[in-house]
C-alpha cells in the first residue's frame, strides 16, 4: 500500500482509506469489524467517520458509528491509525445534523462541543484530522479557524480539513489563516469520481496551488459505478433503493446518482474495465487514486465482500491509453451527476 502526505502536514496515510458511514445502520458491529480488519491487514492506516454518521442522519444512530469504529480502535495500536473525523455544518440548509438537537453550527460553541464528544466516542484522546463536514458560509470564518487552532494547539488534534467545501470557501479559509497566523486546512473531503469530475473545473487548481490535499469520498459513484443498478436494477438493502423509498432529500439525492447520464457512463466504463481486464470498482478506485492533487482515495462496504475487489486498486496504476479511453466518454457524457 503507497501512501501519499496530507497536504503540507507531516502525516502520511495509505491511499486508500477506509470510510466508515454505513457501520451502524447498513453494516452491523460484526461485520464492521471484518471490514476493518481485513482493510488493516492490506496495509490501509487511514480512516475516516463523522458525528453525523452512520447515513442517513438520525438522531436515535447520532453518534454510532464513532461507537463501533471506537471499540474497533482498541483492538489495535492506536499509534498505527490514522483517524479522521469531522464537525456537522449548519442545520439551517439542505442537510440536518444528527447531533446536538439538529442546531449544528461551525462556531465555537458546536465545534468544541463536538471534538469532546467525538474523543468520548472514539475512546481516544485525539484525533489525526478534524474536518468540517459541510461549511457554514454565514459564519465568520475567523471564528471557525480560530477555535480549530485552539484544538490543535490543545494536543486534541493534529491537523485539520474540510468538507463539502467550495473554491471560494476552501481559498476563503487559507487567506483568513494566512491573516491571523493560525492552522490551514490541509485537506478537502468532496465528492470525486469517474461520474463526477466536476472537482477538476476549479478546485483541483486551489489544491495544487495551495498544498491541500483532496481526499475523495464516493470514488464509486455511491455503488453507481459498481454496476448493480445497471437495467433499472434496485436491489434491495442497496442505499440509492433505500432512499428512493424514503423520498424527500434523500430520493432527490438517489437521483442525483441514478439516472439515465451515469447509468449510461457507467456502461460505457464497465467495457473499458472489461478490455483492460479488471472489474470495474478497481478500475474506478485506481483511477480516483493515481492524480496528483489525491492524497488518499476513501472507499466504503456494507459487507466484507466488496472489500477485496476495491483493495485491489492498490497494485494498479493505469495506463495512458485507458485514461485517454476514460477521459474520451467523460467529454462525450458531460456532468453525469450534473
Amino acid at each position: 500500500m503507497k501512501t501519499k502526505r496530507l497536504g503540507k502536514s507531516a502525516i502520511y496515510v495509505s491511499d486508500i482509506c477506509m470510510g466508515t458511514m454505513t457501520f451502524g445502520a447498513q453494516a452491523d458491529e460484526k461485520m464492521s469489524f471484518a471490514i476493518l480488519d481485513r482493510c488493516f491487514e492490506a496495509g490501509v492506516n487511514f480512516y475516516d467517520t463523522a458525528e453525523n454518521y452512520p447515513v442517513p442522519p438520525k438522531i436515535e444512530w447520532a453518534g454510532r458509528t464513532e461507537e463501533i469504529f471506537g471499540r474497533w480502535l482498541k483492538t489495535k495500536d492506536r499509534d498505527a491509525i490514522i483517524v479522521a473525523t469531522k464537525v456537522c455544518g449548519p442545520s439551517h440548509g439542505w442537510i440536518k445534523g444528527s447531533q446536538r438537537a439538529g442546531m449544528t453550527a461551525l462556531d465555537r460553541h458546536n465545534i468544541t462541543r463536538a471534538l469532546e464528544a467525538s474523543l468520548t466516542r472514539l475512546g481516544t484522546d485525539y484525533v489525526d484530522l478534524y474536518q468540517t463536514h459541510w461549511p457554514d458560509h454565514g459564519t465568520d470564518y475567523d471564528e471557525t479557524m480560530e477555535v480549530l487552532d485552539e484544538l490543535i494547539r490543545a494536543g486534541k488534534v493534529r491537523i485539520i480539513g474540510c468538507s463539502n467545501e467550495t473554491s471560494w470557501g476552501l481559498t476563503k479559509s487559507v487567506t483568513v489563516s494566512e491573516k491571523l497566523g493560525v492552522a490551514r486546512y490541509q485537506t478537502i473531503q468532496n465528492n470525486y469520481s469517474l461520474n463526477n469530475r466536476r472537482f477538476e473545473d476549479e478546485l483541483k487548481q486551489a489544491c495544487l496551488q495551495e498544498g491541500v490535499s483532496l481526499i475523495p469520498y464516493s470514488p464509486l459513484g455511491g455503488g453507481v459505478l459498481s454496476g448493480k443498478y445497471n437495467d433499472g436494477a434496485r436491489p434491495a438493502g442497496a442505499r440509492f433503493t433505500n432512499y428512493l423509498e424514503i423520498g424527500g432529500r434523500q430520493a432527490a439525492m438517489a437521483q442525483r446518482y441514478v439516472n439515465d447520464k451515469s447509468l449510461a457512463a457507467t456502461k460505457r466504463y464497465q467495457t473499458i474495465a472489461d478490455q483492460a481486464g479488471m472489474p470495474l470498482i478497481t478500475l474506478a478506485t485506481a483511477w480516483s487514486k493515481q492524480h496528483d492533487f489525491v492524497a488518499s482515495t476513501i472507499v466504503g462496504a456494507t459487507h466484507i465482500d466488496q472489500v477485496d475487489e476495491i483493495l485491489a486498486a492498490a497494485d494498479v496504476t493505469l495506463g495512458t491509453d485507458i485514461l485517454a479511453e476514460i477521459d474520451k466518454v467523460s467529454k462525450e457524457i458531460l456532468y453525469p451527476m450534473g
